[in-house]
């Protein structure tokens, strides 16, 4: 059974899609052994009500270091699902090829320092793009810039809005989290 930490800092709906495809058995051979959230958030809640250990580790400098003490020893896989804390370089270069996030957009384009949530949908919307999508990536000390796993893209239609392409990527998030998940802990 490979063991899963997932951080969140709000919602955790991403949280909860994983919790659902792991008791389906979409998401194979796995567990979540911790949840960790740099701020009060309802993913917390989320977690516990499945039984799952939580950890709250306020945001800040200390953050990362802090978190690499909390680890489980058989840690196989770290997953950002709606994080918005940054991981130092220590952190990322000690758990290399270890750790992936879902960013709202096709990366490279629109990724980096202040590009979540609305800014990103609002970037895309304002730079006339004609697709948008959702990107699973390994996690570097580089804002963004690791190496991309799954992406998936659909069109823009005409009248746009950040609220619906928030809930058109949402969907795409839904989709193709597990499956990276799954890629990157059974190779398939």
């Amino acid at each position: 059974m490979k063991n899963i930490v997932v951080l969140v800092s709000g919602g955790g709906t991403n949280l909860q899609r994983i919790i659902d495809c792991i008791e389906s058995g979409e998401i194979t051979n796995a567990q979540i052994s911790l949840v960790v959230a740099d701020r009060e958030c309802f993913g917390l809640e989320r977690a516990a009500k499945h039984g799952i250990k939580t950890q709250l580790i306020p945001r800040g400098t200390l953050f990362s270091s802090k978190l690499s003490q909390i680890l489980p020893e058989n840690t196989d896989l770290i997953v950002l699902a709606g994080f918005l804390s940054i991981l130092n370089k220590e952190f990322c270069e000690s758990f290399k090829g270890k750790i992936i996030n879902i960013h709202p957009a096709l990366l490279p384009k629109f990724g980096g320092k202040g590009m979540w949530g609305h800014h990103v949908h609002d970037a895309v919307l304002e730079a006339g793009e004609k697709e948008s999508g959702a990107t699973v990536h390994y996690v570097t000390s580089g804002i963004d810039e690791g190496e991309i796993i799954l992406q998936k893209s659909f069109p823009i239609t005409e009248n746009e809005t950040a609220e619906t392409l928030a809930q058109k990527i949402h969907q795409v998030e839904f989709e193709i989290f597990p499956k990276a998940i799954n890629l990157v802990l059974n190779n398939y």
